[in-house]
């Protein structure tokens, strides 16, 4: 619904002000409330003169012969799609920033990694972020088509997807905006563990004819929770291992090489190093130590780098067991510290 030509925003805000004052309390709304709800600084004479004119619309009406007005359908209406419109804003807003904040991040990562191997002439790698606690932030249901509604979900860490469902009918704004609210009340800062079954069968209750679409949605949360993305990984310096005689062999150096360039080995020593439960200092792996088994004769150190929310990275140097351990650590530390400073209002000290 196209929000009248004829309602000045003036005319608006005291609508809003109705519908949002009769929600609370249940009491046909009057004009000296209204002076004192809207801060619009205005008589109440003049407020009586909107009201007029709102109710000459058809967007509130006066249900006994009190002074107070209540919201008609056709109210309703008009503020709930204005309710639909603010939210689907905030969710592009947020999509917004955070496609350029991970654009931002990309180009630091890839950076750090050059940066990195050049000071210390090993090869370096640095991994994206990755969500080690995947919890709902926040659902939005907006309609598609008829038979088809999007669920854009954020979870922690600010990470952002969207889900197509088929739900097989059209739900009006009326009927979406209340599963939003149902949905994120009750699973606002859950992990996917804490939805149990209990709960499940609670929310499809509450939801009424339409607990199927809930069982739809939850079943899209679930997916997108489990599903682990491709893990970046941005890789630089591989060429310097051939510097250090005891790795150029032919055999060692190339196991070393398809490690950097296929990376499905170098994801083991993040999900290692992640893992485990000094995850936030330098971890040093000396020969067979290393997750990685075609390093065996490397040594590997790495840190852990957080963006915040539970967004956690690795950053490694890999090179000789000869390597000048002080500087490596010394170089990790401080880029660990510029990362948590960027990304972080409260970086660690």
């Amino acid at each position: 619904m196209a929000v009248d030509a004829t309602l000045s925003e003036r005319k608006l805000i005291i609508l809003k002000a109705i519908i949002q004052n009769y929600l609370e309390t249940g009491e046909p709304v009057g004009s000296r409330t209204l002076s004192k709800y809207t801060e619009l600084n205005l008589s109440s004479a003049t407020i009586r003169n909107e009201m007029a004119d709102l109710e000459d619309l058809g967007y509130i009406f006066q249900p006994h012969t009190s002074a107070g007005r209540i919201p008609s359908d056709k109210g309703y209406r008009l503020y709930v799609d204005m309710l639909m419109e603010e939210k689907e804003q905030e969710i592009t807003q947020r999509e917004d920033a955070m496609l350029e904040k991970a654009d931002k991040v990309e180009k630091v990562l890839q950076q750090a990694a050059r940066v990195l191997a050049s000071n210390t002439n090993y090869a370096t790698m640095v991994s994206a972020p990755i969500n080690s606690r995947n919890t709902l932030k926040f659902i939005q249901l907006s309609q598609v088509d008829a038979e088809q509604i999007v669920a854009v979900i954020v979870l922690g860490g600010n990470v952002i997807k969207n889900k197509i469902i088929e739900v097989g009918e059209t739900l009006s704004n009326e009927t979406l905006l209340k599963l939003n609210m149902l949905l994120n009340t009750t699973l606002n800062g859950m992990s996917i563990d804490q939805i149990t079954l209990g709960l499940i069968a609670r929310l499809k209750e509450q939801a009424g004819i339409h607990s199927e679409v809930v069982a739809h949605v939850l079943d899209a949360v679930a997916e997108i929770i489990h599903v682990d993305d491709d893990m970046k990984i941005y890789t630089s310096g591989a060429t310097n291992i051939f510097k250090y005689p005891e790795l150029s062999d032919k055999q060692s150096a190339q196991e070393i090489i398809s490690a950097f360039e296929e990376k499905q080995q170098l994801e083991e020593l993040v999900t290692e190093t992640l893992a485990s439960e000094n995850n936030h200092g330098i971890q040093v792996y000396i020969g067979d130590e290393t997750p990685v088994k075609t390093m065996k004769d490397c040594s590997v150190v790495t840190a852990t780098y957080e963006l915040g929310e539970g967004m956690k990275g690795t950053i490694g140097i890999i090179g000789p067991k000869r390597m000048d351990y002080e500087h490596v650590m010394k170089t990790l530390k401080t880029l660990q510290g510029e990362l948590d400073a960027i990304y972080n209002k409260n970086p660690k000290e």
